[in-house]
């Protein structure tokens, strides 16, 4: 994965990314398989995360929504992949994707978000 642009937000995330042997697909749901398990085992084994059974419930009613899960649902099913096809449309989907946590409320300036490329666009490396 070759990952060009990112946003994390409180309930998704946003990415451009690239995928070197050509199966975005595949390797998405290799990236929702293998992030789903670090961060439910980061929840089980951590003592002072305080919301830790009910996070827990949360993502096993999930699971139970669905025939094809065993026990957790972290991730939803369904992605919304949109190709990049041109230089316009890159630069729309980056400023919407930098532009996320503005709308949301979250801070005044992309570059505010500290769980965003935006800074690195603007050449501002400091984490």
């Amino acid at each position: 994965m070759e990952v060009y642009a990112y946003c994390f937000m409180p309930s998704h995330i946003h990415c451009i990314f690239r995928s070197a042997n050509e199966n975005p697909s595949g390797l998405l749901g290799d990236f929702k398989k293998h992030t789903s398990k670090k961060i439910i085992k980061a929840i089980e084994e951590n003592p002072q995360e305080s919301r830790k059974e009910w996070l827990l419930l949360m993502f096993e009613r999930a699971g139970n929504k669905k025939g094809n899960i065993s026990k957790y649902q972290f991730w939803q099913h369904h992605n919304k992949p949109i190709e990049l096809w041109s230089s316009k449309v890159i630069k729309q989907k980056l400023d919407y994707i930098h532009n996320n946590p503005v709308e949301s409320g979250f801070v005044t300036e992309p570059t505010d978000w500290k769980y965003s490329s935006a800074r690195n666009f603007a050449e501002d490396h400091t984490i």
